[in-house]
């Protein structure tokens, strides 16, 4: 899940939980819409560390080259 993702779910999720006031049988939306704010906010958290992590890290190339010359 990216950046994207957690952002789209936290807006659906925030209309669902604040927005909405329909009913359907046998489904809290606002439950539905508060999980589904936890899981956006938890996938941007964990797109924005991997993100930053990549930043840091070094890449090493090794080139090996041969003369092959008599």
């Amino acid at each position: 899940m990216g950046i994207g993702v957690g952002i789209f779910l936290l807006a659906v999720g925030g209309v669902l939980a604040f927005a909405v006031s329909d009913r359907i049988s046998g489904v809290d939306l606002t439950m539905v819409g508060y999980i589904m704010m936890g899981a956006g906010a938890l996938g941007l958290a964990i797109a924005l560390l991997m993100n930053s992590q990549r930043t840091h890290t070094s890449h090493t190339t090794v080139e090996e080259r041969r003369d092959l010359r008599p």
